[in-house]
């Protein structure tokens, strides 16, 4: 296989791709990793010599080649290991799925894990390569930026230089994301500016909302995605080229692995609406990243715009469609 791995466009992005994928977890130079909490079935790594600041999750091609990198931020006091199965689904179409655990416990500021961000996407030039698996080399030209609920406020953050990083984004995902508690009530640092077209971010964006997001389940606690700090708002401050997407009768969480654990798995019932399966959402997201960094990296827009033109059989019906070219 060539260095430079071109990426495959034979099987649709909604199903998995044609590369066999590797998960693997590796310790932070604190020496802390994941707690299994989830049975998540990864490999665990010892420290490398040159260890990453925060403990990382990666999803990698097992084949040789050259891949780019998708940088994945969780949400909200959730864990990486909690997107697996979403990171394995873009991996298995040739890329690398890097998802730092950024936190243990956190507060309402996320000034600390944008840091942590940033942190961890400096060390990647430098210690990537010796954890992945023989022969497959990451395309540090070619990197990737998303994150789900408030991960996706802190993708947005990072890629608008609230924290230097040494690599360049070519291209930002928001997946579900959320700017605070409610409308009016941002977390710091605010991202959301409620000035259209603002975002000043020299790449092309994708935002993905859920439908049952901004549902309020229980009277005493708000949606998991309110009106005017969700995913409306963030497309609203992007300037082209940029899209999109709002599933349908799935909700804030419906993107995670079948299995978390089980208290998670409770909270998420009893405080958010859901889909009946997280499948066809996960599937939909990891289709619709696939699409939108083949867009982004090699000029292949055709999938991407199928899903807008409605030509793609997507594994979930959409609410809402937009495109700004």
């Amino acid at each position: 296989m060539s260095p430079s791995t071109t990426i495959s466009s034979s099987a649709w992005d909604f199903e998995k791709g044609r590369y066999t994928t590797k998960l693997q977890r590796v310790q932070s130079a604190a020496g802390t990793t994941c707690n299994n909490c989830c049975n998540c079935s990864s490999s665990v790594e010892a420290v490398p010599a040159l260890a990453p600041p925060k403990p990382l999750l990666i999803a990698s091609p097992c084949e040789a080649g050259e891949f780019p990198l998708l940088i994945f931020l969780h949400g909200y006091l959730l864990r990486n290991s909690f997107y697996s199965q979403l990171l394995q689904h873009v991996a298995s179409h040739g890329f690398i799925g890097i998802a730092p655990q950024l936190y243990e416990v956190d507060g309402g500021d996320s000034t600390g894990e944008i840091k942590s961000a940033a942190a961890m996407t400096n060390w990647l030039s430098e210690g990537l390569a010796d954890v992945l698996p023989p022969n497959v080399h990451p395309n540090l030209s070619k990197v990737g930026l998303a994150g789900h609920s408030r991960g996706g406020k802190a993708a947005f953050a990072l890629a608008l230089t609230k924290a230097a990083t040494t690599l360049k984004f070519s291209a930002l995902i928001g997946i579900d994301p959320v700017d605070g508690m409610d409308e009016g009530k941002q977390t710091p640092p605010p991202v959301l500016t409620y000035v259209p077209r603002s975002f000043d971010l020299d790449m092309p964006v994708m935002v993905i909302g859920s439908g049952l997001g901004e549902v309020r389940r229980n009277p005493l606690f708000p949606p998991c995605a309110p009106k005017g700090v969700n995913h409306e708002d963030f497309f609203k401050e992007c300037r082209k080229p940029a899209c999109h997407f709002v599933v349908k009768d799935y909700g804030h969480f419906d993107m995670l692995d079948d299995v978390t654990n089980w208290l998670l798995d409770t909270v998420i019932n009893c405080l958010s609406k859901n889909g009946e399966s997280r499948e066809p959402m996960r599937k939909f997201v990891g289709g619709s990243i696939v699409a939108f960094l083949k867009a982004s990296f090699y000029g292949d827009a055709n999938e991407l715009m199928s899903i807008g033109s409605g030509h793609a059989t997507a594994p979930v019906e959409l609410q809402t469609v937009e495109f700004r070219k």
